[in-house]
């Protein structure tokens, strides 16, 4: 199992210095990765859809994500660096495609590109993207990526975008392109993972619901003529700490630290199965931040 902390951005932790310093932190703690988020804004009237409940209201203050992606490639030199998720239709994909090189040249090839559709129709709006469509969208999207990143000269035509050939350069540095994983909860979601992706951009859950959307990934891959087995996971949870021991029903998002790790365990099965703690809504203190990771950290290394 690989151990993953967010990259402090959101609420009280958007602020760039602050940022910096506890991802140099958290590199010193020996995880294998850091990974930002994606928030436009947060509506005054609560949006529908919110997994969990009511939005949290820190949501409305953030950091860029590839710019904080950018802050932590500066004040790390080892850990992996990714996005979960990157909201990828909220921009043109040639200007996605040149963001991400230039994060994986700063980051001397640490990148991993983490993707997904988002789930608020008020950020859409705000971005003037249509909401129909979606589906659609991202897999063109992908496909200019894909155009990018390949040797030679770049060309598309699509529904959507027409690149005429033209030069692309540079190109990341990790070849043939920065690992590609993408988020979904949806039997479509899944079968695009194993169609085109790396890997899946998972979050905790019951197992039943687990494996069952990753058998659809599974049989996607196969379908593809590509090895499921080389697919990927990486199991978000936004944990909230308690003191008290919480309902089993609820570990995957709420417990103790013991708790939580238990259920992040019973997910974990294979050796690139990785986990990612998001603390950014247990606790508004860095000290306390920083703590709760070694607690994770010792908890599921066994240290």
């Amino acid at each position: 199992m690989r151990i993953g902390f967010s990259v402090p951005q959101f609420g009280p932790f958007a602020d760039p210095g602050r940022s910096a310093a506890m991802c140099t932190a958290l590199e010193a703690l020996g995880c294998h990765s850091l990974w930002v988020a994606d928030r436009l804004l947060a509506p005054l009237t609560p949006p529908e859809g919110y997994p969990g409940g009511p939005m949290p209201v820190r949501y409305g203050t953030h950091l860029d994500p590839l710019l904080a992606l950018g802050v932590a490639a500066a004040a790390t030199a080892r850990v992996r660096l990714g996005s979960s998720t990157l909201n990828a239709l909220w921009q043109p994909p040639l200007v996605l495609a040149r963001a991400l090189t230039t994060l994986d040249l700063i980051s001397r090839g640490r990148l991993e590109v983490g993707l997904g559709l988002g789930w608020m129709r008020e950020e859409y709006e705000a971005a003037a993207v249509p909401w129909r469509g979606r589906g659609a969208r991202l897999e063109e999207t992908l496909d200019v990526l894909e155009a990018v990143w390949g040797s030679g000269p770049v060309v598309h035509t699509g529904r959507l975008w027409t690149i005429p050939p033209s030069t692309v350069l540079p190109k990341p540095l990790q070849s043939p392109r920065p690992p590609l994983l993408l988020g979904g909860f949806t039997p479509f979601a899944l079968e695009r993972v194993g169609r085109r992706a790396d890997g899946w951009l998972a979050a905790a859950m019951p197992l039943p619901y687990l494996d069952g959307l990753w058998a659809v990934a599974r049989e996607a891959a196969e379908r593809a003529g590509r090895d499921p087995a080389a697919l990927r996971r990486v199991f978000r949870v936004n944990a909230h700490v308690t003191t008290a021991e919480a309902d089993p029903a609820e570990t995957h998002q709420r417990g103790t630290v013991r708790q939580i790790c238990d259920h992040l365990r019973t997910m974990c099965r294979a050796d690139t199965d990785e986990v990612l703690v998001d603390l950014q809504l247990t606790t508004d203190s860095p000290e306390e931040f920083l703590d709760l990771a070694a607690r994770f950290t010792a908890e599921l290394t066994g240290g």
